[in-house]
C-alpha cells in the first residue's frame, strides 16, 4: 500500500502492529512512544520530511486517549500536575514547530537532534533503573513492595484470573496547591513539588517537542521521576494528558503555517492515513499498557525503554558524523 502524502510504501498491516507493541511498553512510564515512532518512519520507512514530525502527532491524538482514559479510571489522574504541563507546553510547542521547519528541514540535521534528545531519556531511564538509585529511593520500594502484597492478597481471593477491576481504586488526592508547592497524596504517601519551576522546564520541553513531533511527554516524565521524585504510577496518566492537547495544537500549527504558501513546496501536513494506522494500533497498546502497568515493576520498564531508545540515539548521532 502506498501512502502519497509521504510517499511510504507498506504493508497496511505493518504500521499498526508496530505502533501497539511501542505503545504498549512506553505507556506504562507515562509516554505515548511517539519517540520511538518517529524513528521507525524515519529509518524504515524512509520518511524524513518535515510531514514526519505532523504524522508523529496524529499517532498521539489518536492513541493516547485509551490511555489518559484508563488512568483516570483507576484514579490516577494528578489533575493539578496536569494542567502545569499543558500550560507550559503549549506555547512551547508553537516555537517548536516553527524551528522544525525553519532551521530542521534537512533529514541528516533532524536525525542528529533526534539522536540528542533520545539519548537525554535514554541516560535518564537506564540511571533510574539502577540499583544506586533504587537504594536511594527505598520508599519507593517499599510502595511498590506494599501494592504487591495487596494484589497477592486479591489472587489468593478469587481462584479465577485476576481482573484488573477487582483492585480497589484508590485516587490521587490534592492536599494542597499554590505557585510554589504542589502536595497531593496516593496509597498513604505524600508527595509535593513546585509548580512554577515544572512549568519553566515544560516550556522548554515544549519547544524540543514541537520540533521532534512528540508534544513532549518522553522528556517530562523522566524529569518528573528523576528530578521531582514523583512515582511514575502517579505522573504517567498527567503526562499522557499533556501530549496528548499539545499534539493537537501543534497539528493545527503546521497547517496555518502551511496555508501561507510560503514554505516553498515543502510538506508540513501530515500523512493522516499512515498516521490513522499507527493510531489504531497505538489506541489498543496505550490501553493495554496502562491496564497491566500495576503487574509490572517500574525497574523493567525502565530498562525496556532506555535499552530500545540507547541503541536509536547512538545510531543516530554516529550517522551525522
Amino acid at each position: 500500500m502506498e501512502f502519497p502524502i509521504s510517499g511510504v510504501e507498506v504493508f497496511p498491516l505493518i504500521p499498526p502492529l508496530i505502533a501497539f507493541v511501542i505503545a504498549f511498553f512506553s505507556s506504562m512510564g507515562g509516554v505515548s512512544g511517539a519517540f520511538l515512532l518517529l524513528p521507525f518512519q524515519v529509518s524504515f520507512l524512509n520518511f524524513t520530511s518535515p510531514a514526519v514530525s505532523s504524522t508523529n502527532m496524529v499517532y498521539n491524538i489518536v492513541a493516547i486517549p485509551s490511555g489518559v482514559y484508563r488512568y483516570i479510571r483507576d484514579g490516577k489522574m494528578a489533575w493539578p500536575l496536569a494542567w502545569i504541563i499543558i500550560l507550559g507546553t503549549l506555547p512551547g510547542v508553537f516555537i517548536g514547530v516553527f524551528f522544525r521547519i525553519k532551521y530542521f528541514p534537512d533529514p541528516r540535521v533532524f536525525k542528529f537532534f533526534v539522536g540528542i534528545v533520545l539519548l537525554y531519556i535514554a541516560l535518564q531511564l537506564l540511571y533510574q533503573s539502577t540499583s544506586s538509585y533504587f537504594r536511594n529511593r527505598e520508599a519507593a520500594k517499599e510502595r511498590e513492595s506494599e501494592f504487591k502484597l495487596r494484589v497477592e492478597k486479591l489472587k489468593s481471593q478469587h481462584k479465577t484470573a485476576l481482573n484488573a477491576d477487582m483492585i480497589p481504586v484508590r485516587r490521587i488526592k490534592t492536599i494542597s496547591l499554590s505557585l510554589t508547592k504542589y502536595e497531593y497524596e496516593f496509597w498513604d504517601e505524600v508527595h509535593s513539588f513546585n509548580p512554577s519551576a515544572l512549568f519553566i522546564i515544560t516550556f522548554v520541553v515544549g519547544i524540543i517537542g514541537g520540533i521532534y513531533g512528540i508534544g513532549g511527554g518522553s522528556i517530562i516524565a523522566p524529569f518528573c521521576i528523576a528530578v521531582l521524585g514523583l512515582p511514575v504510577y502517579t505522573i504517567a496518566g498527567a503526562v499522557l494528558l499533556g501530549t496528548f492537547l499539545t499534539s493537537i495544537v501543534g497539528i493545527i500549527y503546521f497547517y496555518i503555517i502551511s496555508s501561507y504558501g510560503i514554505l516553498g513546496g515543502l510538506q508540513v501536513t501530515p500523512d493522516w492515513s499512515l498516521g490513522l494506522l499507527f493510531g489504531l494500533g497505538g489506541l489498543l497498546g496505550m490501553y493495554y499498557g496502562a491496564k497491566v502497568q500495576k503487574y509490572i515493576p517500574e525497574r523493567w520498564i525502565k530498562i525496556i525503554l532506555g535499552a530500545a531508545i540507547s541503541f536509536l540515539s547512538v545510531r543516530y548521532i554516529i550517522q551525522f558524523f
